[in-house]
Order: C-alpha cells, then sequence, then structure tokens
C-alpha cells in the first residue's frame, strides 16, 4: 500500500535566539489515510512538543514519492529526481520527474544520500535540482506492530523451513507405508500357513 504524506503547517508561540516570544508557522509531515486523519494525528504529535496553544493553519497533500530519514542528520531537503526512459515510437528520451525527502546536513550529503537511495534504481536518472526544504519533522504512522515483525523470519528462510518440513513429512509417510506393506506381507505369510 502506497503512503500518503500530508503537510501540515502549525501555528505556534516560539521563544527565538535573543528570548523574545514570536509567532512561527511551521510544516510537518504526517503519514495518514485522509485530511481527518492527518489533522488527528499532527494533533497528537505536536501536542507532545507543544505546551501552548497551537493551531493548525493548512493540510495539504505532500507531492513527495519517498521519505528517507538518515542517522546523524538534522535537516530535510527536497530531491529532484529526473528518471530517464527512452521511447521507441518517437526514438526520443522521456524525463519524468519525482521528488524526494532525503535527510541530511548539507547539499552534498543530500545528494549523496539520494545518489544511495537510488542506487537499486533499474533505469538511468539525473539529480537536477536538491534545495533545503522547510519541513520541521517527518512523523510516520507506526502501530506498534513493527517490532513484532522483526520476530518473524524472512520468506526465503520460511520457505527452506516448509521444505524441510515437506521432505521429513515425505520420509516419515514413506517408512509408514512400508512398515504397513510388511505388516500384511507377514499377516498374508501367517494365514497361508
Amino acid at each position: 500500500m502506497n503512503t500518503t504524506w500530508y503537510e501540515c503547517k502549525v501555528k505556534y508561540r516560539k521563544l527565538d535566539d535573543t528570548g523574545a516570544q514570536k509567532m512561527v508557522t511551521e510544516p510537518y509531515l504526517v503519514d495518514a489515510l485522509s485530511y481527518t486523519e492527518a489533522e488527528t494525528r499532527i494533533n497528537e504529535e505536536m501536542s507532545a512538543y507543544i505546551s501552548e496553544e497551537f493551531k493548525i493553519t493548512n493540510i495539504k497533500i505532500a507531492n513527495f514519492a519517498e521519505i528517507h530519514p538518515f542517522d546523524n542528520s538534522d535537516r530535510w531537503f527536497k530531491s529532484k529526481v529526473s528518471l530517464i526512459a527512452f521511447d521507441e515510437e518517437s526514438g526520443k528520451e522521456r524525463k519524468s520527474n519525482m521528488y524526494l525527502l532525503v535527510q541530511a546536513n548539507d547539499v552534498k550529503e543530500a545528494f549523496d544520500n539520494t545518489t544511495h537511495v537510488m542506487k537499486e534504481s533499474m533505469g538511468d536518472y539525473t539529480i537536477p535540482a536538491i534545495a533545503e526544504s522547510p519541513i520541521m519533522d517527518v512523523f510516520p504512522y507506526f502501530t506498534g506492530e513493527e517490532e513484532q515483525l522483526e520476530k518473524f523470519r524472512p520468506l526465503k528462510e520460511t520457505t527452506n523451513a516448509t521444505e524441510a518440513v515437506e521432505e521429513n513429512t515425505e520420509t516419515v509417510l514413506k517408512q509408514d507405508t512400508i512398515e504397513e506393506q510388511e505388516e500384511v506381507s507377514q499377516d498374508t505369510v501367517h494365514s497361508i500357513d
């Protein structure tokens, strides 16, 4: 299922560098299924950080194809990635753009992180633009079941285990069949005597 990210602008009173209070409006991203859920989630998330009153001034769907957090990074960068495809009918290259939100400390690191994210891409691409995003923080949706999922083995291991169980079952069935045939043979020998 695709993730829909909502950009929520939150207005609240904040202390600036001089210690004076001023009103600021900052954008945050939340993962939600609808505008209503996005509003509920941003209220919950911001209540944990802001003790005073705050107001949600705008909610819109963000145009990010993917969000990529990186450890030891504190800023978000918007990377424009142009995917290059060759159109056989017209004989021309076509570019389609997508935007990634990548966490980094500076533009060079954002470029490196974007390249790292795109290294598994099958097609050709270019990175024509990277700019610092005003996004302050990203709140993905967690159900609490993520920790439970880690306990499950990968599909390959499960498949190998299933194959081993099937082989063992076949061996046991064959052994049972051989023993039954031997019993029938011995019963037949006893009934002839």
